[in-house]
C-alpha cells in the first residue's frame, strides 16, 4: 500500500492512473481501446469442439435417460390431465387446509377457480406434471449432494465452488447442451429444471446438517446408531425446517425453470402458451396466461413455505378428507355432463377488452410514452453505453459534444474531488473523477486495460490480493475468447438497473423503515413480485413499450428491486435497542438516530440486497434478451436457436464470470462493515 493512503485512495489512484494513461495514449495506441482481433484466441471453437465430443460420448446414454423419464412425465400428465377438475381442485384444496387452514383453503379454491376460469387448466395440468416429477428428481440430486458434501468435508469446498456456479449460470445457458444432449421436446425442460432446482436444495441440506447440535450428534452416536442411522434417525430429523426450507426454493426454482424451457420445449403448457400470445402481441391473453402462472406459484410458495414454520398448527383431518370426498362425488355424479376443462374460458372477453384498452391507452398517450422512452434512451442510457462524447448529437441535445465540453468536464470533476481530497475523503475524490472519464467514454468503449487495473483494484479493496487477481484472471479470459465488447454491454445494462433499483429501492426501504404503514402496503407487493417466474416481468412492459432496450431495463429493475428494498428495510429496523436508547438518551434528533446510528447499523444488511439485486439483474439480463437487449444475454438466446454449445457455454460463463465477480466483491464489502461493527 502506498505510505500515507487508505487501501481505497491506493486502489482509486492506481485506477485513475491507468485511466489517464489509457485516455492519452489512445491516438497513438489504438489497441488500448479496442483489443486487436489477433490477439483473440478461438475459445468460443475451442470449447464447442470440446463439447461437442462430450456429448457424442455422453449422449447415447443422456438419450436412454430421456426415455426413461419420459414414462413417469406421461403418467404424470395423463392423470393431472385426464382427472376431472372438481377432483383435483378439491384434492388441492384438502392439502392447502391441512396445511394453512381455511385461509389457505380458501386461496387454493379461489386461485385454482381462476385458473379454470381462465380457460388454460390442460396447459396448466401439463405444466404441474413437468412440476410433479421435476422435483422429486432435483430433491434426489440436490439432497444426494448435501449429504456427500457433509459426509466428506474435503469435498465440500469444490461442491459449494459447483453449486456457485450453477447459481450464477444464466438459465438460458443450461439449456443449449441440453439441447443437443436430449433433443427437442418437453423432457428437456423436465430436466433442465431438474439441474437448475437442485442446488438450493443442496446447499439448504448442507446448511442444516452442518447447524445439527453437538449434542445430538453425540446422544446418537452413544446411543451405538450406525452412521447410517446416526444421519437418517437424527440428524436429518433435526435439520428437518432448514430442508424444508430448500423444498420450498427447490419447488419454485423448478416451476421458474419449466416456464423458461418452454422456449424449446415445443410442450402444450402454460409457459409455451405465454411465449406464443407475446410473439403474436396478444397482451390480454399472455397477461392472463401470466396470471395463470403467478397463481401458481403463489399457491405453491404458501403452501410449501407452511413445511418451514416451527410449530404449524394441526387442522383437523376428517375436513380434509370431507373436501376431497366433496370432489369425488361431484366428479362421479356431474361426469357425463362436465365440459372439457379448455372450454371454461371465462375471462377471454376481459382479455380482448384489456387489449383494446391497451391500444386505446396507448394511442391517447402515445406522446407522452415515447417522450418517456425516447428521454431515457436518449439521456440516460445511451451515453451510459456509449459516452458523451457520441451520444450529445444535435438531433437529440440540440448540440454536438466538443473536446472542451469533456476539458470542462473533468476540470469540474477534477474540482471537485479536490474539495473532497481536502476534507479527507481522498478515494471519494479519485472515484469522482473516474466517473467522469466513465461518463464521457461509455461504459462500452471504454478501454480494456483500465477496466483490468480498475476491477483488480476494486477486488484488492473487497478482498485482498487473491480476490483481486482472480478478478483480473476472469476478466482476462473474456477478453482473450472475444467476448469482450459484449460483456460490456451486458454491464452495461446491469449496472445502470442496478443502480436504479439502488436508489429506488433503498429510498422505498428507507420510507417503509420510517412508515410501518407504508411496509404494511410495500410488503405484499414485494411477496407478489418475489413470487412471479422471470418470464412474466416481460409482459406488461411490452403491452405498453413495445419491443427494445427500455422494455428490457424496466424488466430488469422490476424483477431485481425487491432484495434492495427488503433489506434496506430490516437492516434499518433491526438495531439493537441499546443503541437506540443510548442514542435517544444523548439528545439525538430522528434524522440524526437515522443518518449516525441506523444507517451504519444497516450497511451490511443493505450491501447484502445489493449483493442479491445484482444476481437478480443478470439473472433477468438473459431472459430480456426476448425482447431486445444486446450483448452476453442476446449471445446465448441466439446459441440457444441456433444449437451452438460452444457460443453458449461461453457466452453463458462470461455472465456467470461477470456475476461471481460482483458477488464476491460485494460480499467483501459487507464481512468488512460487519467486523467494523464488531458483528
Amino acid at each position: 500500500m502506498m505510505k500515507g493512503l487508505t487501501k481505497g485512495a491506493a486502489a482509486a489512484l492506481i485506477a485513475a492512473a491507468a485511466g489517464a494513461l489509457c485516455l492519452a495514449l489512445e491516438g497513438s495506441l489504438p489497441w488500448l481501446v479496442k483489443f486487436p482481433a489477433a490477439w483473440v484466441l478461438p475459445a468460443t471453437d475451442w470449447v464447442g469442439a470440446a463439447m461437442d465430443w462430450l456429448l457424442a460420448s455422453v449422449k447415447p446414454a443422456a438419450r436412454g435417460f430421456s426415455a426413461l423419464m419420459f414414462y413417469p412425465m406421461e403418467a404424470a400428465n395423463y392423470v393431472l390431465s385426464n382427472a376431472p377438475w372438481p377432483l383435483v381442485i378439491c384434492a388441492a384444496t384438502a392439502l392447502a387446509w391441512t396445511l394453512g387452514g381455511v385461509r389457505m383453503a380458501l386461496m387454493a379454491i379461489v386461485g385454482l377457480g381462476f385458473v379454470l376460469a381462465s380457460g388454460y387448466w390442460p396447459e396448466s395440468m401439463n405444466t404441474l406434471a413437468l412440476v410433479a416429477v421435476s422435483v422429486p428428481l432435483a430433491l434426489i440430486i440436490g439432497g444426494g449432494i448435501g449429504i456427500l458434501a457433509n459426509e466428506y468435508p474435503k469435498i465440500r469446498k469444490p461442491v459449494q465452488a459447483l453449486l456457485d456456479i450453477m447459481q450464477t449460470v444464466p438459465t438460458f445457458a443450461y439449456l443449449t447442451p441440453l439441447l443437443v444432449l436430449f433433443g427437442f421436446g418437453p423432457v428437456v425442460g423436465l430436466i433442465a429444471s431438474a439441474i437448475y432446482a437442485a442446488p438450493p436444495m443442496a446447499r439448504n441440506v448442507l446448511l442444516g446438517l452442518e447447524r445439527v447440535e453437538p449434542e445430538i450428534k453425540e446422544a446418537a452416536v452413544m446411543a451405538g446408531g450406525t452412521r447410517l442411522q446416526q444421519l437418517f434417525q437424527c440428524e436429518i430429523p433435526s435439520a428437518g425446517q432448514q430442508i424444508m426450507v430448500g423444498v420450498n426454493q427447490c419447488l419454485m426454482a423448478a416451476l421458474s425453470m419449466v416456464i423458461i424451457a418452454a422456449v424449446i420445449g415445443g410442450f402444450d403448457d402454460i409457459g409455451w402458451e405465454v411465449l406464443l400470445t407475446m410473439r403474436k402481441a396478444q397482451f390480454g391473453q399472455s397477461l392472463l396466461a401470466g396470471l395463470v402462472i403467478v397463481i401458481f406459484a403463489i399457491l405453491i410458495d404458501r403452501m410449501s413455505g407452511t413445511l418451514t414454520e416451527d410449530r404449524r398448527e394441526k387442522h383437523d383431518p376428517r375436513i380434509a378428507w370431507g373436501i376431497l370426498a366433496i370432489g369425488a362425488v361431484a366428479s362421479a355424479a356431474f361426469w357425463g355432463s362436465l365440459q372439457q376443462p379448455g372450454a371454461y374460458a371465462l375471462f377471454n372477453p376481459v382479455a380482448d377488452s384489456v387489449d383494446r384498452g391497451l391500444s386505446a391507452f396507448t394511442t391517447a398517450n402515445a406522446d407522452a410514452l415515447t417522450a418517456l422512452k425516447t428521454n431515457v434512451l436518449f439521456y440516460v442510457l445511451l451515453p451510459l453505453r456509449i459516452g458523451l462524447d457520441q451520444a450529445v448529437l444535435p438531433f437529440t441535445w440540440g448540440f454536438a459534444w466538443t473536446p472542451a465540453m469533456s476539458l470542462g468536464l473533468f476540470a469540474a470533476a477534477a474540482a471537485a474531488g479536490l474539495v473532497l481530497a481536502l476534507r479527507g475523503q481522498l478515494a471519494l475524490g479519485v472515484m469522482l473523477l473516474i466517473a467522469a472519464g466513465m461518463l464521457e467514454t461509455g461504459i462500452s468503449q471504454l478501454p480494456w486495460p483500465f477496466v483490468l487495473v480498475g476491477a483488480g483494484a476494486l477486488g484488492w479493496v473487497a478482498g485482498g490480493r487473491g480476490l483481486a487477481i482472480l478478478t483480473v484472471v476472469l476478466l482476462g479470459t473474456i477478453l482473450i475468447s472475444g467476448l469482450w465488447e459484449r460483456a460490456l454491454l451486458s454491464l452495461y445494462l446491469s449496472g445502470a438497473a442496478v443502480f436504479a433499483c439502488a436508489v429506488l429501492g433503498g429510498a422505498i426501504g428507507l420510507a417503509s423503515a420510517v412508515s410501518p404503514g407504508l411496509w404494511r402496503v410495500v410488503r405484499p407487493i414485494c411477496d407478489m413480485l418475489q413470487t412471479i417466474p422471470l418470464f412474466v416481468f416481460l409482459i406488461p412492459v411490452l403491452m405498453v413499450f413495445q419491443i427494445g432496450e427500455f422494455s428490457a431495463f424496466l424488466a430488469i429493475i422490476a424483477y431485481a428491486i425487491v432484495p434492495m428494498i427488503r433489506y434496506t428495510r430490516h437492516g434499518l429496523v433491526a438495531t439493537p435497542e441499546e443503541m437506540i436508547e443510548a442514542a435517544t438518551a444523548s439528545g439525538a434528533t430522528k434524522w440524526q438516530m437515522l443518518k449516525d446510528i441506523r444507517a451504519p447499523y444497516a450497511a451490511p444488511s443493505i450491501l447484502l440486497g445489493l449483493n442479491q439485486t445484482i444476481l437478480y439483474a443478470f439473472a433477468m439480463l438473459v431472459i430480456a434478451a426476448l425482447i431486445g437487449t444486446t450483448g452476453l444475454g442476446q449471445s446465448i438466446y441466439l446459441a440457444l436457436g441456433q444449437a451452438d454449445v460452444g457460443l453458449g457455454i461461453s457466452a453463458g460463463a462470461a455472465m456467470a464470470i461477470l456475476a461471481l465477480i460482483a458477488d464476491r466483491m460485494v460480499q467483501g464489502f459487507a464481512e468488512e462493515r460487519r467486523k467494523a461493527l464488531g458483528l
